[in-house]
């Protein structure tokens, strides 16, 4: 580190002659034990233009790419560079210096795809600082491990950043990679002796962005440089030199992306809850309610618990999009908290009607028991999905099956009709939306790469899921399976072998039922009591149970 403080100030004083202008009364802002030369020389003074150069401000974030200039690396002293080429992110933070025409630049590059799998490392992140004379648009930048003392200015843009906080974000949770790849501080990782045995050096030309990347007043810029890593024992190149190619990239334009997603999830989260009002509706009865799977309500509410969790903890990682990220999550804890918790518990009620008549004590331990389940399941799945980072994508795969397990009910209890269609196709398009601007969309605020074959087997897995309940609600619940697996099922429909040739009067119309015609128009209970069709099926929508004799009825 002092070897290279006393390069940097060497190279200040040449650039001091270099330069048109002199600067006047040379001193420090502050005393202090460190001989950082950036720590000596910046200070807050308006630059002013020279002659027809007019200083650049290139603070921002830069997005690119980076390759080997040998097609490969060639050095034997870190093997681990295998990779030829990958992506990178430059962010550079500037300030004006006593040195007319001279930047002090601090700031950080992070190289993806850099190392094999077998440090568990995908990325490495460097320090920076340098100087860039904006008279010749040259940019220097030295590494700065940061073991003197504080990392410096830096950190403080990076810990605001949008783009950096909410990309670090997505890495850890939505992309399949390892949990500290990035981020990585660990003693005996590459990047850590490469900073121990190396110099790394970046000499870069900055220029304006072509107009076709440039849109609104903002100027944007190009970096194109060469890194190399010369030795600290002079034996030859860490490794071969990197050419670096980044844009600097509108943080503004992805603000406005983040704050749209927020808009979108809000949106979504609305029509969810009119859709389950409408689901709720349907099955406003003890009867309709039974009939709805427990199990596919209590999965979808856990879907949703998650991402109210997964928004607030992104509006309270990025500060300045706190806001937006809170409305998302807020709309979706009153999706999980009020409307689903609420069905969940009619439907659980719905299903012990015959220990209704039990004591209060006796209700409220099964109702501790459904609530112990549903919030055990919820911390028991954030353990599994932690410890199975890796393979995210399959977990949502299976979190989107949460069609099966009415599917299942529907076949096991012949239940008519249980799921009102504009629920079903409802849920499943707004359920679909975040996975598919995630996964599907190219240029999405989260830098998740894009998997259109991922994306299109989601919506092939969820759309049958619903379409194979359109047939259960048109064409009855057991429509496609086979006759022979079928269990055996009660007829209304049957023969009475008594009393055929006089009259009846059905209890729930009063009107009389006429025996003598044999047709479709009367249904015979288990308990022998007689009703016309019509009326027996929508008693039955209300209630399983004889309308004469109170006993439990089989489905229809």
């Amino acid at each position: 580190m002092k070897k290279s403080n006393m390069g940097l100030g060497f190279l200040l004083s040449l650039l001091s002659i270099l330069v048109t202008q002199q600067a006047n009364g040379l001193r420090p802002i502050r005393d202090t034990s460190r001989s950082s030369w950036g720590d000596q020389w910046l200070f807050g003074k308006k630059e002013v233009s020279s002659g027809p150069f007019s200083p650049w401000n290139i603070t921002g974030t830069y997005r690119g790419t980076w390759k080997f200039q040998d097609t490969v690396n060639s050095s034997s002293k870190f093997p681990d560079f295998r990779n030829q080429n990958g992506n990178s992110v430059i962010e550079l933070v500037t300030s004006p210096t006593k040195i007319t025409g001279v930047h002090y630049v601090q700031g950080a590059v992070v190289f993806h795809d850099v190392f094999d799998n077998e440090h568990n490392v995908g990325g490495a992140q460097i320090k920076v600082e340098g100087v860039y004379i904006w008279p010749f648009r040259q940019l220097r930048l030295v590494a700065n491990s940061g073991k003197n003392g504080d990392s410096g200015l830096e950190d403080d843009y990076l810990l605001s950043n949008p783009y950096h906080l909410l990309g670090i974000f997505s890495s850890q949770v939505l992309q399949e990679s390892p949990r500290d790849r990035i981020m990585s501080k660990q003693k005996a990782s590459p990047i850590h002796e490469m900073e121990k045995h190396c110099n790394i050096e970046i000499a870069a030309q900055i220029s304006r962005a072509s107009s076709t990347q440039n849109s609104g007043d903002k100027d944007y810029f190009h970096i194109e440089g060469l890194m190399e890593s010369p030795a600290v024992d002079d034996d030859g190149d860490c490794f071969s030199p990197l050419l670096l190619n980044a844009t600097s990239i509108n943080v503004e334009v992805y603000y406005n992306k983040a704050v749209n997603y927020t808009l979108m999830v809000t949106f979504v989260s609305f029509l969810q809850v009119l859709l389950l009002i409408r689901q709720m509706e349907h099955s406003n009865t003890q009867s309709g309610a039974a009939k709805v799977s427990i199990v596919m309500i209590g999965q979808q509410a856990i879907m949703d618990s998650y991402l109210c969790l997964l928004h607030l903890t992104a509006g309270i990682l990025v500060e300045s999009l706190f806001n937006a990220f809170a409305t998302a999550a807020f709309f979706k804890f009153v999706v999980f908290s009020i409307f689903e918790m609420r069905y969940l518990l009619a439907i659980w009620k719905a299903t012990r009607p015959s220990n209704s008549g039990e004591g209060w004590e006796t209700m409220r331990r099964e109702l501790s028991f459904l609530y112990s389940r549903f919030y055990g399941i919820l911390l028991g799945g954030i353990l599994i999905m932690y410890e199975l980072h890796n393979y995210m994508r399959w977990i949502l795969l299976l979190m989107y099956s949460f069609w099966i397990p009415q599917i299942v009910a529907n076949v096991v209890r012949d239940s008519r009709k249980p799921l009102h269609p504009y629920y079903i196709l409802g849920m499943t398009v707004t359920r679909l939306a975040i996975p598919l601007y995630v996964f599907g969309c190219p240029k999405n605020f989260m830098r998740v790469e894009p998997s259109n074959a991922w994306c299109v087997g989601l919506c092939a897995f969820t759309g049958f899921q619903a379409a194979v309940l359109l047939l259960q609600h048109y064409f009855g619940s057991r429509c496609f399976v086979p006759r022979k697996m079928l269990p055996d099922k009660y007829n209304y429909y049957r023969r009475l072998d008594h009393d055929v040739n006089r009259s009846r009067d059905c209890v729930i119309c009063m009107a009389t039922i006429d025996l003598r015609r044999r047709t479709n128009d009367c249904m015979v209970t288990p308990c022998e009591h007689l009703f016309h069709s019509g009326c027996l099926q929508r008693w039955m929508d209300i209630k399983m149970e004889c309308p004469t004799c109170r006993r439990t009825l089989p489905p229809a």
